[in-house]
């Protein structure tokens, strides 16, 4: 596998350190038969995955991507495009999967639906197993134009009342100013990323795209979520769950069961 031998150069970290370790995720045993990699949404990192992980094991095991700037990378800088990503992320990956047996899916939610999406069509170009599925929420397909302006570009203090708007940051985090100020770089970072991407040339995907989404979410109406069916010659599948863009907070347990149920669905089918 591609990746599993190298060693890493300036500014790409071995792969270990894009999974993370304990609140992070990266700390199970290896030996679930499914492994999920998880991407967060613009200023989230692996913790937001947490909950999964004692949902889905012991049949699969969550892996949530941690991106520079934030968590156990938070002496890096943060990335501002999606391209700087795909390359060192799929790497790792190819690396990881090559030490395990069984498959695994991938997940993204928000500014990580475009950073899973074009990561899992490196994967399908490279000489590893293909995932088994890939998993797009609250983001509308890539093809699509924005409907909204750009946050990357506000004030400071516009920015954050924006991105709170949200309301995926959490109430923690909003009580402490001072650590909402050391994070403001990673997070505007994150949206230039989201909001700059454009799809990168390439083929449609084999494997079955599976998207989720609020039906209140702002960021992508249910005609948006339904374009990621282009995006595939493979099945596609749209789940609607009630709530906003972050829908996925107080519906946490019917979308880790109807992950859990389409991964089955796909090992059966196999």
């Amino acid at each position: 596998m591609t990746g599993a031998t190298e060693q890493p150069t300036a500014g790409q970290p071995a792969g270990g350190a894009w999974f993370g370790r304990g609140r992070d995720g990266g700390d199970q045993d290896g030996e679930a038969p499914t492994v999920l990699y998880c991407f967060a949404h613009a200023g989230g990192g692996g913790s937001f995955f947490q909950p999964w992980r004692e949902l889905l094991e012991p049949g699969v095991e969550v892996r949530p991507v941690v991106l520079p700037g934030r968590e156990t990378r938070i002496s890096e800088p943060p990335v501002t495009s999606v391209t700087e990503l795909v390359e060192p992320v799929a790497r790792a990956i190819e690396a990881d999967v090559a030490g395990r047996a069984g498959d695994y899916a991938v997940f993204g939610h928000s500014m990580g639906s475009v950073v899973a999406y074009e990561v899992t069509r490196r994967l399908e170009a490279g000489p590893g197993p293909d995932p088994t599925c890939l998993f797009v929420s609250g983001r509308r397909a890539p093809h699509l134009p924005a409907r909204h302006e750009p946050l990357h570009v506000m004030p400071d203090e516009a920015f954050l009342d924006a991105v709170v708007q949200l309301n995926g940051t959490p109430d923690e985090l909003l009580e402490h100013d001072d650590l909402i100020r050391l994070l403001l770089p990673t997070m505007r970072a994150d949206f230039t990323v989201s909001e700059t991407y454009r799809e990168q040339p390439g083929g449609r995907l084999r494997c079955p795209v599976a998207a989720l989404t609020g039906d209140a979410d702002p960021q992508a109406d249910l005609e948006e979520m339904a374009g990621w069916r282009v995006t595939t010659t493979g099945a596609f599948t749209l789940r609607v769950f009630r709530g906003d863009h972050f829908y996925l907070i107080p519906a946490m347990s019917d979308v880790v069961a109807a992950v859990r149920a389409t991964l089955q669905r796909l090992a059966a089918a196999a």
